[in-house]
């Protein structure tokens, strides 16, 4: 458990009052303090206690590495068991914060072209080890304008996802509101269908990567439990349901899936869908040399993320060509590998 989650324990072992775990919440999330012994809102003997008991700060894991890069810094943490997870945050010239979390040690997805993928599947982050990730970030002084679950691991491979989410949103934590979130899976379709029904404004992010299932399941093993057609027909009726737009990643990867034909390939099959076509976008992701992925795959050429683009555009999808940040201290899509040198 984390420290939060254990204070609530020692509280109630220690027969004090149920208003003591709120302040303590309300000092943390709302006034920023980070260590028990300056939360005057408590008795001093009640802070000596959890100091002695959980340490000095609130926090259970530990930063390891900060890699800074232009719009990027990733912050490499130790969790209590010593596993390691990456958390990256994009800071934008008008002041925007946006912050790329992790749901899970490692995947046991094994996308091809990703570095998360190359490690497997090592455990599962409690809900509150996710929130933790931005507690640090909340308490250097950062603002959560958005959030997105693209770091490590799949979320909806991870139960502990939804309670995540549901502290996200808690008035009495961070507040944030269900538009400022984004999931993104590589297509758990349970995962999609509960979110539909949950939270239903949540943004959704499906990460598709190629235009026919022949070639996706050669760059993705998940296309065979999960076929590329039943998760965009889920994915339709989330658009029906929520009528909220749903965002299709694809990383470019030259001379894989960049092709002129590929574009098409991807219009004609997205325009199978007329009445949800509006309220698709395709976000194009130049590929990302990740570690663990070996020499296989290489980055476009400009020019062909350009023609791609152009040739979706005009088949009437709407799409953007990504502007990558942190590609070069390995924070970009694709790169996480909570590697610490």
């Amino acid at each position: 458990m984390t420290k939060l989650e254990q204070c609530k324990e020692l509280l109630g072992c220690w027969e004090q009052p149920d208003y003591r775990y709120r302040q303590i919440l309300q000092a943390v999330f709302q006034q920023r303090v980070s260590r028990f012994r300056e939360m005057t809102v408590l008795p001093m003997e009640l802070r000596d206690r959890l100091s002695k008991a959980l340490g000095e700060t609130v926090l259970t894991l530990r930063p390891v590495r900060e890699s800074l890069s232009g719009q990027a810094d990733k912050l490499l943490f130790a969790l209590e068991d010593n596993e390691k997870v990456e958390a990256v945050r994009l800071h934008y010239r008008k002041g925007w914060e946006s912050f790329c979390i992790s749901s899970q040690c490692g995947c046991a997805f094994g996308c091809k072209f990703c570095a998360t993928g190359g490690l497997g599947k090592k455990r599962d982050l409690s809900a509150w080890e996710i929130l933790e990730q931005l507690l640090y970030f909340h308490l250097q002084g950062h603002t959560l304008h958005s959030v997105s679950f693209m770091g490590m691991g799949e979320p909806f491979a991870n139960p502990h996802l939804f309670e995540a989410v549901s502290l996200l949103t808690d008035p009495a934590l961070f507040g944030l509101s269900q538009r400022r979130i984004t999931v993104s899976t590589v297509g758990v379709l349970p995962g999609i269908r509960r979110l539909s029904l949950e939270y239903p404004q949540v943004n959704l992010a499906y990460s598709l990567h190629a235009p026919t299932p022949e070639l996706r399941k050669r760059l993705m093993p998940v296309e065979r439990r999960w076929p590329m057609e039943q998760v965009l027909d889920a994915l339709n009726a989330h658009i029906r349901r929520t009528n909220r737009r749903v965002f299709l990643a694809y990383i470019l990867i030259k001379n894989v899936n960049d092709s002129p034909a590929h574009a098409r390939r991807l219009g004609q099959l997205l325009r199978q869908s007329p009445r949800e076509l509006p309220l698709y976008h395709v976000d194009l992701i130049p590929y990302n040399a990740a570690e663990r992925a070996g020499a296989l795959f290489t980055p476009p050429e400009p020019r062909r993320v350009r023609d791609f683009y152009q040739a979706l555009r005009q088949m009437g999808i709407s799409c953007s060509a990504r502007t990558q940040f942190g590609s070069d201290i390995s924070a970009a899509c694709g790169q996480l590998c909570a590697k610490e040198d």
